[in-house]
C-alpha cells in the first residue's frame, strides 16, 4: 500500500486497524443507537473532544455525516435571510453556492489566493445574519489567521461567525471562542475513515437555533440540539466512526502539543522546497498565508505528471491539485497521523526528481 499525502481522504491513523478489530469483538457494530451503552459513548466522546481539542464547555457538539452537510444545516437552521461568504478557493465557493440555493439573498466576497482576507475593508454588516469563512482552504493550501477571524467577528457583532475548519480541526489549536460555529469532517487531521462530521455551536448559535426553530428537515439544528441534550442523534449515526473518534482522542496528546509538532514540521517542509527543490516552487508566496496542514506546490504539464509518477515509483502518492489548480499544482498533507519518518521518505524521493 502506498504512503499517501493526499489531503483527504488522507492517511488513516495506523491504530485504526486494531481499533476496528476491537469494535467488532466488543459488539460496537451492532450496538443500538438509543441504548444506554451508546449514549455513554457519545457523552464520553464529546467530553474528550472538549478536553483534547480545547473546545469550551458551553459549546454544543453535534454529530453529522460531513462538513458538507454542515453547510446546508447552517443555511437552513441558523440563517434568517442572508449569509456573507469570504472565500479564496473551491470549497469556500461551493459553501456559498449551497447556501445561495437555500437563501437567495446570500452574497459573497471572494479574494485571491495570494491575498489576505482584508479584515479592515469589510462590507457593511447591515442585513447580514451569518458570516462564513473557510479557516483552512484545502484547495489552495491557504489559511486565515486567528487575529483576522477576531476582527471579522468584531465587525459583524450581530451576525454569527461560522468557520469551516475541515483541514485544521484536530491539527491546530483553534480559538473556538472567536466564532459561533465550527465544523469539520474526520478524514483529514483526525485521521479516520470518511463518513462522520462534527458541528460545534456556541451559545449564540444555540440561541439562534432556538429562535428560528426550523423543523423541516431530519437534520434540522433544533432537532440535533434536542437529541444531543440526551447524548443521542436525530438519525442512526455512524456508531463505528464515533467509536473510532473516541479511541483516537484517547490516544492523542493535547492539541497544543499536536500543533507545535505540525507547525515545526511545516516550517521544515517549506524550507526544504525553497532550498532544495527550486524546480518545484511553492504555490503560496506569502509565508503568513501558507497553511500549516496542507502544502501546495506548483507544477504544470509534463512536470506535474512526471513528479507524480516519480513519487509513485517510490511508493508515495502525492495529493492532486483541486479545482482550477488541478493541472498546475499538487498538494501534500501534513496531518498528525503522518509520522516524521513518512516525511523523510518523501524528501528522499523528491530529492532524486530531476524534472
Amino acid at each position: 500500500m502506498n504512503l499517501t499525502f493526499s489531503p483527504g481522504p488522507s492517511k488513516v491513523e495506523p491504530a485504526v486497524r486494531q481499533w476496528l478489530t476491537d469494535a467488532y469483538d466488543a459488539g460496537i457494530l451492532q450496538m443500538g443507537h438509543r441504548s444506554e451503552r451508546y449514549t455513554q459513548l457519545q457523552k464520553q466522546t464529546v467530553e474528550l473532544l472538549k478536553t483534547k481539542l480545547g473546545i469550551p464547555q458551553e459549546y454544543a457538539v453535534y454529530f453529522v455525516s460531513s462538513a458538507t452537510e454542515s453547510w446546508e444545516i447552517i443555511a437552513q437552521s441558523l440563517t434568517r435571510a442572508r449569509s456573507l461568504h469570504f472565500y479564496n478557493g473551491s470549497f469556500g465557493e461551493r459553501w456559498f453556492q449551497i447556501a445561495k440555493l437555500l437563501r437567495p439573498d446570500t452574497v459573497a466576497q471572494p479574494f485571491g489566493i495570494q491575498e489576505a482576507l482584508d479584515a479592515r475593508g469589510l462590507p457593511d454588516p447591515a442585513g447580514v445574519d451569518v458570516v462564513c469563512v473557510t479557516q483552512n482552504e484545502t484547495s489552495t493550501a491557504t489559511q486565515v489567521d486567528g487575529t483576522v477571524l477576531q476582527r471579522v467577528a468584531n465587525h459583524y457583532r450581530d451576525a454569527l461567525l461560522c468557520v469551516d475548519a475541515t483541514s485544521s480541526l484536530g491539527g491546530l489549536h483553534l480559538r473556538y471562542a472567536r466564532a459561533d460555529v465550527w465544523f469539520a469532517s474526520v478524514q483529514k487531521c483526525l485521521g479516520l475513515p470518511a463518513g462522520l462530521g462534527l458541528l460545534i455551536c456556541g451559545p449564540r448559535a444555540v440561541d439562534r437555533i432556538k429562535e428560528l426553530a426550523e423543523k423541516h428537515h431530519y437534520n434540522s439544528a433544533l432537532a440535533l440540539h434536542e437529541k444531543a441534550l440526551n447524548h443521542q442523534t436525530t438519525h442512526t449515526p455512524n456508531v463505528l466512526g464515533i467509536y473510532l473518534l473516541n479511541r483516537l482522542l484517547e490516544a492523542r496528546p493535547p492539541i497544543k502539543q499536536v500543533q507545535d509538532h505540525l507547525s515545526a514540521r511545516a516550517t521544515m517542509l517549506y524550507q526544504f522546497f525553497e532550498e532544495s527543490l527550486p524546480n518545484l516552487p511553492l504555490l503560496i508566496a506569502d509565508k503568513a498565508l501558507r497553511s500549516v496542514t496542507v502544502l501546495g506546490v506548483e507544477a504544470t504539464g509534463a512536470r506535474l505528471d512526471d513528479v507524480k509518477k516519480h513519487a509513485q515509483a517510490h511508493g508515495i502518492q502525492l495529493g492532486n491539485g483541486y479545482g482550477p489548480l488541478a493541472k498546475t499544482s499538487f498538494r501534500i498533507a501534513n496531518f498528525p497521523q503522518h509520522t516524521d519518518p513518512d516525511f523523510v521518505q518523501l524528501q528522499k524521493a523528491l530529492l532524486t526528481f530531476g524534472g
